[in-house]
């Protein structure tokens, strides 16, 4: 894969992609010096399936108790729905994931053509890339293969999450992940708060990516620790939480029956998302910055990163 880029290099990127989606019929023009941040936010219900539509004027931004002006919205439909899948499954994941695959495949195959599926395995810290995203699928789908369910061969899921955004070039298509994953960290041990969690986390938030994962034991003794995975399950719920995406678990109770029902809540997530542009506050150094987005609608919710990328503005002095 290239050579990832920097965060000067991403924020490049990001200010380019903003102008060319914010050219939409209801886009209000801004000026040229104006420093915009982006997110990919999603749109759920918070009562049954029934999404409901959202409004450039229904969406509110803040940074504390500032708030942003918000540039533009515009549903990932059509023009702008181009996305960037990576499907990372743990190496040391135990043998229940070779049950799962038909249904990862599945997943794979029904993708729409404006979606590039990549396959990547957990292994030894790293990100042992089988696929590039492509738009393929049925390439895709035949790139997986059993976990090779060693205990020990992975260890860290979060190292090779920040492998992989070190290796996946910048893009101007919405980029996400879904991993697949115990979640223990071997290599940091015990205790509530990983920094190597955190670090992937703003690796993620720094690239724009959103992290999607599902919870599976892991092989040998370890994976089945009672408190060693309580953390794996914590640590997935941060990580997927603070990046905008949702963690799937079974709550000790094994590893789950099926992984469709997540699947197809993913589908869902996938297809009700907006690209956000807004007016955050001036900053020296670029760099990311706490922000909430809500709206007020009836029956619905905006699920974002909790930390955005903001470029330095232009005449703010050191």
């Amino acid at each position: 894969m290239k050579v990832s880029m920097s965060v000067s290099r991403i924020a490049s990127v990001t200010l380019l992609a903003v102008v060319s989606f914010s050219i939409s019929a209801n886009a209000q023009v801004t000026p040229s010096n104006q420093t915009v941040a982006r997110l990919v936010v999603t749109a759920v219900a918070s009562k049954g399936a029934n999404v409901p539509a959202i409004a450039r004027e229904d969406v509110m931004v803040r940074e504390g108790k500032d708030r942003d002006n918000v540039l533009d919205w515009v549903a990932a439909t059509g023009d702008h729905a181009g996305l960037e899948l990576f499907i990372m499954i743990d190496d040391s994941a135990g043998e229940s994931v070779g049950s799962q695959l038909t249904d990862i495949r599945q997943f794979i195959l029904r993708q729409p053509a404006s979606t590039k599926v990549g396959v990547a395995y957990m292994q030894n810290g790293t990100a042992q890339v089988l696929q590039d995203p492509t738009s393929d699928h049925q390439q895709a789908a035949k790139s997986l293969r059993l976990p090779l369910s060693s205990p020990g061969v992975n260890a860290s899921p979060y190292f090779s999450l920040s492998d992989l955004i070190k290796k996946w070039p910048g893009s101007t298509n919405r980029r996400e992940v879904l991993m697949i994953t115990s979640g223990m960290d071997s290599y940091w041990g015990d205790g509530p708060s990983d920094p190597y969690v955190d670090q992937a986390i703003a690796d993620a938030q720094r690239g724009g990516i959103i992290v999607f994962s599902i919870y599976t034991p892991g092989a040998g003794h370890f994976g089945q620790s009672y408190y060693r995975n309580w953390y794996g399950q914590l640590f997935l719920s941060q990580l997927s939480d603070r990046t905008g995406g949702e963690s799937y678990y079974t709550a000790f109770s094994g590893p789950p029956v099926a992984y469709a029902p997540f699947l197809k809540q993913i589908d869902e997530r996938l297809a009700h998302q907006y690209w956000l542009a807004f007016a955050p506050k001036p900053q020296k150094k670029a760099g990311l910055q706490p922000v909430k987005v809500t709206t007020e609608v009836p029956n619905a919710e905006l699920v974002s990163a909790d930390r955005a990328l903001v470029p330095a503005a232009t005449g703010v002095a050191e």
